[in-house]
């Protein structure tokens, strides 16, 4: 067996302060959305995904890749989105195998109304603290730590709802 390799002091200093963001910022951001509107964070960039799309309506495996979520955590979200009638949820024309997510016009109407709030916690938390270098080097290490992840960071190219 190998010696584990392990970090050296500014890699763990690195690590614990991203670590530490990783903890915060969704909770942030999850606490904003359901404070103004009653959404988790997931369940609004769920939803702003499918609000850019044309039709605004993506197959389920689809918004699963584009989520980077597991098709059983988009499936548990969008039946409470369905419940709330933000979401609807029918066979695909093209793919009997194969079922649609659809964003109704009540949940399109929730994202245009959530998403001005979003936007602002987003760049309070986030932009508003970092100068246009560093912003370009968070798109890239951020590339690069999704590739990594096995997750293909062309995605993260889309805008959602505004953020």
């Amino acid at each position: 067996m190998s010696e584990p390799r392990w970090l050296s002091d500014d890699q763990q200093q690195s690590w614990r302060k991203l670590a530490g963001v990783l903890t915060l910022l969704p909770a942030a951001l999850d606490a904003q959305l359901q404070r103004d509107a009653g959404l988790t964070h997931f369940a609004y960039w769920v939803m702003a995904m499918l609000s850019e799309t044309p039709g605004r309506a993506l197959q389920m495996t689809e918004l699963a890749a584009a989520s980077r979520s597991s098709l059983s955590r988009l499936s548990h979200t969008v039946a409470r989105l369905e419940a709330n009638g933000f979401i609807r949820r029918e066979p695909s024309p093209d793919d009997a195998r194969a079922t649609l997510a659809v964003l109704t016009d009540d949940g399109y109407a929730k994202v245009v109304e959530t998403a001005p709030g979003h936007v602002e916690a987003v760049r309070t938390l986030v932009f508003d603290v970092l100068n246009p270098v560093q912003v370009g080097q968070l798109a890239d290490i951020c590339a690069d730590l999704l590739d990594a992840l096995g997750f293909d960071s062309a995605l993260s190219t889309r805008s959602a709802g505004g953020t």
